[in-house]
């Protein structure tokens, strides 16, 4: 076998579209897993059990459940209900819906941290709940647990590939694409598995550097 760079040279401009996509998909998607997961973690610190149990339930039953199969769920059953996204739109919110439910551990368990003393200050002080959570508990929080976040984003970036089930034109699926149209496999599927580690491991070793600065 070997290799065929004129192969290479034919899959660069789907390669691009792919990366454009897969880095669409894991901005929008960490957003979302971010906010909806501090509403979830805030949730789960709330003091009203009608409030506190419904988005426990959910969010163990986000979490003990594959990610593929919750994608295949938004993309062909809600259809069916009146509510349909586009594939991009709905792979999207599949992979941020499902890491919302681990980063509101991590939100949840950098809360926790914060030294009892910060509360009662804030209450010393007489600050508004808004402000109490605002300037002093999150952002004690968030320094606590970016590395773990940072960590997540990762795991999603490796989940994007999943997204070619429904037909998201990610990396993966436009290799797929490639590779049915020319009957090349190694070439296409190679590019795609060295542009993941060039996106994840320099990603990593910002997490890593992260970690360090942030425990000093």
């Amino acid at each position: 076998m070997t290799w065929d760079w004129s192969a290479v040279a034919d899959f660069m401009p789907r390669f691009w579209d792919g990366v454009l996509v897969t880095l669409q998909i894991l901005v929008l998607g960490s957003l979302l897993s971010f906010t909806l997961g501090l509403v979830w973690a805030l949730g789960l610190r709330s003091g009203l059990r009608y409030v506190r149990w419904p988005v426990g339930l959910v969010t163990e039953f986000i979490r003990n459940t594959p990610l593929l199969v919750q994608l295949f769920f938004l993309f062909f059953v809600l259809p069916e209900w009146g509510v349909q996204f586009s594939a991009l739109a709905t792979g999207t919110i599949a992979i941020g819906l499902h890491y919302s439910t681990y980063t509101a551990q991590v939100y949840r368990a950098g809360i926790d941290a914060v030294p009892a003393g910060q509360w009662e200050a804030a209450t010393a002080l007489s600050l508004p709940a808004h402000r109490t959570w605002t300037a002093v508990i999150l952002p004690q929080a968030v320094r606590r647990i970016a590395p773990a976040l940072g960590n997540y984003v990762i795991a999603m970036l490796k989940d994007t590939p999943l997204l070619a089930g429904i037909g998201v034109l990610e990396m993966l699926q436009q290799s797929r694409l490639e590779s049915a149209a020319t009957f090349q496999y190694t070439e296409p599927l190679t590019v795609v598995g060295i542009a993941f580690i060039l996106i994840a491991y320099p990603a990593s070793l910002l997490v890593r550097t992260l970690e360090r600065r942030l425990a000093r």
